[in-house]
């Protein structure tokens, strides 16, 4: 009976909001801060020393639902080390056509050698732009870091890099505590 009302209601709708004063956004100019948990751009990590935290083990790559990450393993030696264990990421990409930024892979991560990062600028009309490289995915060189290949400086193994200056006696000591409060 009042079926011919509905239309009426919704033009209602559409004529009040379309008079109603909206604050314009300046996107390009002004950029909106993001959230602190925010899923961005992805970032492969470095050791302080500069060594990639990458081990190749392609966890990420199995993690991810979109199937989005193309990780290929290599191994270290002693003459060309890129990170502190027996092997690294020598390839390493991700396809950002496919990728829905669900952070699967940086929970799989075992060594937090991928992490996001608050950049969401990732639009483009080239698809072979949007395929990241290990290279564009690596986290720049900072002071006192440097450039692979080299051996490893924080330490003579690759537990030494885990630990990365936690003192063995504070560690023994904290232990101790642990220990004696179970009892």
């Amino acid at each position: 009976m009042l079926e011919w009302l509905n239309p009426v209601k919704g033009f209602g709708v559409t004529f009040h909001t379309m008079f109603k004063k909206v604050p314009t956004v300046e996107y390009p100019e002004v950029k909106a801060p993001t959230m602190p948990r925010f899923h961005g751009r992805h970032q492969l990590n470095r050791w302080p020393d500069g060594l990639e935290k990458c081990i190749g083990c392609e966890l990420c790559a199995w993690a991810c639902p979109a199937d989005a990450i193309y990780v290929e393993g290599g191994d270290n030696t002693e003459e060309e080390r890129y990170s502190p264990g027996e092997r690294y990421g020598r390839v390493y990409q991700i396809n950002y056509l496919r990728c829905i930024l669900c952070g699967l892979c940086i929970e799989a991560c075992p060594t937090r050698a991928l992490t996001m990062t608050n950049e969401y600028e990732l639009a483009d009309d080239n698809r072979e732009s949007l395929i990241y490289t290990k290279e564009q995915l690596l986290a720049p060189l900072l002071e006192g870091m440097e450039a692979p290949p080299h051996p490893m400086r924080l330490g003579e193994t690759e537990e030494d890099y885990y630990r990365l200056g936690r003192d063995d006696t504070a560690a023994a000591r904290a232990d101790e505590q642990n220990s004696e409060a179970v009892q």
